[in-house]
Order: structure tokens, then sequence, then C-alpha cells
């Protein structure tokens, strides 16, 4: 498997969107606070995080081919078989299963990362150290916030075995890691 600085330059060939980057560092991060609560591999959940939207630039005006072609990619680039699987089957219109936990670990966090940055920005600080776990949940059923930020898809969380109220825990430690490369 190619290093992370490897993978981050092959990621910026293709992703221009400052904030399309900041959202997959937000999930790479995530992936990897997740791998190690449940004894994975690090570096392969960071790595799929960090490239599961390569093609999204490419193909956001067709959502349809989102995911497939960023798996094309990331096989001539000679990455695993798994991470491959995963980052096609994190666009649900697929129809593909979630067999393998990262597989549901990268879906369940792709919406979730926007969800916290949006806690963070409504902040009066602007700060991922000014958002905790109650917040989030008392914003999570507030339909207006963060509205990109698929609420089910969230709660897919549960095929992890984990509460809503775990995984936001989960995910907000992995994001306040990265605070300062996020700029929040």
């Amino acid at each position: 498997m190619m290093t992370r600085a490897e993978a981050y330059a092959e990621l910026t060939k293709y992703v221009d969107n400052k904030n399309l980057l900041k959202h997959m560092i937000s999930t790479e991060a995530v992936l990897i606070r997740l791998a190690k609560h449940f004894d994975q591999d690090p570096d392969l959940w960071g790595m799929a995080g960090l490239l599961h939207d390569i093609d999204y630039e490419d193909t956001k005006e067709q959502p349809e081919v989102h995911s497939l072609k960023g798996a094309e990619i990331l096989e001539s680039l000679g990455f695993s078989p798994d991470l491959i699987y995963a980052v096609k089957v994190h666009n649900e219109r697929h129809g593909l299963p979630r067999n393998s936990l990262l597989d549901k670990a990268l879906y369940a966090t792709d919406p979730m990362t926007g969800l916290i940055v949006a806690g963070a920005l409504i902040r009066p600080d602007k700060k991922l150290s000014g958002v905790d776990v109650p917040f989030l949940l008392k914003k999570f059923d507030q339909k207006a916030f963060a509205k990109g930020a698929n609420r089910q898809q969230i709660l897919s969380c549960s095929e992890l075995g984990l509460t809503l109220e775990e995984f936001l825990g989960l995910g907000l430690e992995g994001m306040q890691g990265i605070s300062k490369e996020l700029e929040l």
C-alpha cells in the first residue's frame, strides 16, 4: 500500500476543492479512530476515508457513477480489494451490501463529518473544541441543522454495534485530533 503522503498527492490530482479535501481528511481521522476502537488496521481504514471521494469533483453531476469511478481509480493505483469495495459501497445508489466493518464505518461516517463541522461553525469561536456530544445529539434532531447530513445514514452506526452517542463521541474525538489541519 502506498504511503499516506503518496496517497494524498494522488488525491490532489483529482480534487481541488479545499472543503472537499477537508471532508476527506475528516473522514480519514474518524475512520482511524474507529479502527482503533474496533482493533482494526488504522492505516487501511484511514486510507479508505482519505480517498473515498476521489472521484467526486468528476461525478458530482452523475451521482449514479460516483464511487464506481473512484473504485476504478483506486484499483489502477493498486489499492486492496477491501478498500476499493468500501469506497464503492459507500454510495448507496449502487445497492451493494455493506459486508465488513470498514464498509459500514465508511458509510455511516461520511455524513457525520458534515454534522460535526456544522456544529463547530455555529459555535462562537468556530472551533471543534467547543463542540461536545450532548450538543451534537441536540442538534441531530433539528432537521434544519446540517440538512445535508443524512440522519438515517449516520444512524446506520448501529450496524457497527455503536449507539449514536458512542459514534458521535468517537467521530468528534477523531476530528478534534486534527482540528488545526481542519482550521476548526
